[in-house]
């Protein structure tokens, strides 16, 4: 029996790039007869014509097998959907758009067996994003690496080979707020790291903004650290020891120089600031306190609208 080879891949307003993906993954998978693969497409809520477009695939290649969520979920839901019906023997988490080059299976593979369990496949430049993109990312990831147990490679997201049992071991991670990179590093295995060059998109433009790649970057270091719940006991530490000393210091002034009128600047300035100090720390437990709200009330990760299941070998 040949070894079953599982692309997931979310599809979100992805209009105009849904048959090339489907030709070029045909082309690579022709390339490697030995295998057999199938396609998990994600439709994450499209408001365009990539539903359609994902059928007419779906008539062309029968071993797509589709699902549509019945609103978007984000593109965290739409690869756990992906994975839960992923059945390969080896499963890969593609993007849609082409900037993960699908070209890249034959070294993932070959890296697989030979016995790695995750594949990574990671950028080598940047040059398809902005300058703000650069170094937002850098920083997300030394930051994040810095702060948690969990080390998320650099430079390394979603698009990756992983085995059979890396797959049952994702699976049993039950949590609803889901920031996959974090997943995939926590569970480890045996994991070795391949370069390549990220494409440019086929065609149409990137639905992440600067507003989501903050949220993602919030969800990832409060998922994975309670760092910032720490910082905040020292952060209050030092503030009552400037407090003691300040206090300290007008004792003193008022011992050496008499009873001096107050400023009405400095106590508003002073006031002020430690309001905001308590807000900050006030809304970073908030984040916390929120995804203990989301996650007590187990809704599901997401919820299918129509499904086409491949065709049967």
């Amino acid at each position: 029996m040949k070894k079953c080879i599982t692309l997931v891949a979310p599809f979100y307003n992805e209009s105009g790039n849904v048959l090339e993906f489907f030709r070029r993954v045909a082309l690579v998978a022709d390339s490697l007869p030995r295998y057999r693969f199938e396609v998990v497409a994600v439709n994450d809520g499209s408001r365009d014509g990539t539903w359609a477009e994902l059928l007419e695939a779906r008539a062309r290649h029968p071993w797509v097998h589709l699902v549509d969520l019945s609103r978007n979920f984000g593109k965290e839901a739409a690869l756990t959907a992906g994975l839960d019906r992923a059945a390969g023997d080896a499963v890969v988490p593609i993007d849609s758009d082409l900037q993960h080059p699908p070209e890249l299976l034959a070294q993932m593979l070959e890296q697989w067996e030979q016995g790695a369990e995750v594949v990574l496949a990671q950028r080598t430049d940047r040059a398809n994003d902005g300058r703000l993109q650069k170094l937002s990312a850098t920083s997300f990831y030394r930051f994040h690496n810095r702060i948690s147990n969990v080390q998320v490679p650099m430079d390394v997201g979603d698009f990756r080979l992983m085995d059979r049992r890396v797959v049952e071991a994702l699976r049993q991670l039950p949590e609803n707020h889901r920031f996959m990179k974090g997943l995939f590093a926590w569970v480890g295995f045996r994991t070795v790291t391949i370069p390549y060059v990220s494409a440019k998109r086929h065609a149409g433009v990137s639905s992440f903004n600067g507003w989501k790649l903050w949220n993602l970057a919030l969800e990832g270091i409060t998922s994975f650290s309670t760092a910032p719940l720490k910082i905040w006991t020292y952060i209050g530490m030092g503030v009552s020891a400037l407090s003691l000393m300040y206090a300290a210091l007008i004792v003193i002034d008022t011992l050496v120089e008499g009873i001096d009128v107050p400023g009405y600047a400095s106590l508003m300035a002073g006031i002020m600031f430690i309001g905001g100090v308590q807000l900050i720390g006030i809304g970073v437990l908030g984040e916390y306190v929120g995804r203990i709200y989301h996650e007590v009330k187990r809704r599901p990760v997401y919820l299918v609208r129509e499904e086409h299941e491949r065709d049967a070998a």
